[in-house]
């Protein structure tokens, strides 16, 4: 697990439970289709796949830099 993942909030929190608003939160997310990029470590994968219904994720290899 190496590179970045860029993570946008695809569907609304608005009436979502207490911890997948706090999930979403942590995740940096505050906006509809706006994108976050973070790194991909265990931590990172582990929220997107708790609220993976919410969120569209794009994996990047940061080979090339």
């Amino acid at each position: 697990m190496s590179g970045t993942l860029k993570i946008m909030l695809r569907k609304s929190i608005i009436g979502r439970p207490e911890k997948h608003r706090r999930t979403v939160e942590s995740l940096g997310l505050k906006k509809l289709n706006r994108p976050v990029v973070l790194k991909d470590t265990p931590l990172v994968r582990g929220m997107v796949q708790k609220v993976s219904h919410l969120l569209k994720v794009e994996e990047s290899a940061d080979g090339a830099k």
